[in-house]
């Protein structure tokens, strides 16, 4: 029997989605977390225990378990676990990203770099840490700009400024957050503050999956709302894009040009461009799937989740297709309207009634403290719609995200 090995921070969205997928495999499972969950009680004796922190320990230990008992392919399951992932699977001969080109997507200044070197279209840059005066920095850039960590993801810390007044207010807001614990912890790089010009246009992401070095495009997806600032919080996909053909082939090939430029060969693929009447340019590459809950969106061949397809590619099963389903479909976001304490979600019933609505999974749970962007990293929860035309679907998510009440008190003390 083939075995896995699933690499999952215990903070995930994409647990169970793996998990299902994995089970539909018929797969001798193994989940390996940063510390033990509840997973422990459904797979006690495939349950690891790693620090993702050191990939080449955890390298190790499971190099020394696998001469016992060996493993098929390592997946990880999101950013947190990407560079670990392929470390390990670079220590057992499986196929994988080189451990230095996934690296290198886990911060925004070493992907630029290794962009700009390669002549892919990127915005111009600049990088300071939090020694440096702001005031002064502020000085030294074109506007508008955006400012942002480079090493943390969903659009955490990235503020949009217009003067050298709102440079070095995002400055010091993008400094508290860097210096919190969870920040601090993550080690190389929590100090440093990536500084981009601001490139106009409509965002769109790709989804894909490299087999030895060529894409293969899985889902094109546009992002209807705009994505100006001052923070960027994503809230609509929807899938196939309204571009024209010809946009959609220069947004795949500029993907494929840049993974080939940071060194990716093998897995999924995820990749944010913006695209204006100069073309398409890269924003960011990640070498994972898409995150949140959001892959729900995808359905492929015989009806494949994304997820089965990521393992079924690692495992070397066959896929008999990599064609997305025809029928449009999307996922909301659902967008915070305010900081505090969430006590109750109303309207749900209402919101499932719309026509496309196929789910409606709120994720932060009653009790627990709502925390806007860009300080913010999660949201409230996912809304999912497929309809005839891609139009259907977007109006279909708004409309359900209408009939939804949050309701949020003012966290105490």
């Amino acid at each position: 029997m083939l075995r896995l090995l699933l690499l999952v921070p215990t903070t995930t969205y994409r647990t169970e989605d793996f998990v299902q997928a994995a089970a539909r495999l018929d797969v001798d499972l193994a989940v390996a977390s940063e510390r033990p969950n509840v997973f422990g009680e459904r797979l006690p004796d495939n349950l690891l225990t790693l620090d993702f922190n050191d990939p080449e320990k955890a390298a190790c230990e499971v190099a020394a378990l696998a001469r016992l008992n060996p493993f098929s392919a390592v997946v990880p399951v999101d950013d947190r676990t990407t560079v670990v992932g392929a470390a390990i699977a670079n220590a057992l001969g499986l196929p994988s990203n080189p451990v230095a080109a996934v690296s290198t997507t886990r911060n925004k200044h070493q992907m630029r770099l290794a962009l700009g070197k390669a002549g892919v279209p990127s915005p111009p840059y600049f990088l300071f840490t939090l020694a440096d005066d702001p005031a002064r920095a502020a000085r030294t850039v074109p506007y508008p700009c955006v400012l942002k960590p480079t090493i943390l993801a969903a659009s955490r810390g990235v503020i949009r400024a217009d003067s050298e007044g709102e440079f070095v207010a995002a400055f010091r807001r993008i400094e508290a957050i860097l210096k919190t614990a969870d920040v601090v912890a993550l080690g190389s790089g929590s100090d440093e503050i990536l500084v981009e010009g601001f490139i106009p246009g409509n965002e769109v992401a790709l989804e894909g999956l490299l087999v030895k070095g060529a894409l293969r495009v899985l889902a094109l997806f546009d992002k209807p709302d705009p994505l100006d600032g001052p923070f960027f919080e994503e809230t609509i996909y929807v899938t196939p894009s309204r571009l024209p053909g010809e946009t959609q082939t220069a947004v795949a090939d500029l993907t494929a040009w840049a993974a080939r430029a940071l060194g990716l060969r093998e897995g999924p693929l995820h990749a944010e461009l913006r695209v204006n009447e100069a073309g398409p340019w890269v924003i960011e590459i990640a070498a994972r799937s898409i995150g949140g809950l959001c892959s729900r969106t995808l359905r492929f061949g015989t009806g494949l989740t994304l997820e089965e397809l990521i393992l079924r590619h690692a495992l070397g099963i066959e896929i008999e297709s990599l064609e997305r389903e025809r029928r449009p479909a999307g996922v909301m976001m659902i967008p915070i309207p305010r900081g505090g304490i969430l006590e109750e979600v109303r309207g749900q019933a209402a919101a499932k009634a719309v026509p496309g609505i196929e789910e409606i999974t709120i994720t932060i749970h009653q009790g627990q403290e709502v925390v806007p962007l860009p300080e913010g990293s999660r949201y409230l929860g996912f809304i999912f719609a497929r309809r005839e035309t891609p139009e259907e679907v977007e109006a279909a998510l708004r409309e359900a995200n209408g009939r939804l009440e949050f309701v949020i008190t003012p966290k105490s003390g």
